[in-house]
């Protein structure tokens, strides 16, 4: 004796309908995007989604958090306080890599 509930079940994707209005180029490239995927439409923008939010929260994508390791190979200044003239400290280092010709030409 079989039961229905013996069967797997394919999982059900439950949405909620959303209206979008896509100029021409963007309507022809979700139409290409979903023929090259082999995809749904719908499946393409949720994909579409998920990369945007991936990217967005990637650290390196942060604005704050790309200033990690910015003063690494700054040159040692024993007579400043970095905490507090690290705005000065890091446009005099830059400055100073404008005045260096990386090609050994100057």
């Amino acid at each position: 004796m079989t039961y229905n509930n013996d069967k797997p079940r394919p999982a059900k994707r439950v949405g909620e309908p959303t209206q979008i209005y896509l100029t021409e180029a963007d309507r022809s490239r979700l139409e290409r995007l979903a023929t090259q995927m082999g995809a749904s439409k719908s499946d393409v923008l949720r994909r579409g989604l998920e990369a945007l939010e991936l990217q967005q929260l990637d650290p390196a994508a942060h604005p704050a958090l790309r200033l990690i390791g910015l003063a690494r190979d700054t040159v040692h200044h024993p007579d400043v306080d970095v905490a507090r003239e690290h705005d000065r400290v890091l446009a005099d280092d830059e400055e100073a890599s404008w005045r260096s010709d990386p090609t050994g030409c100057a």
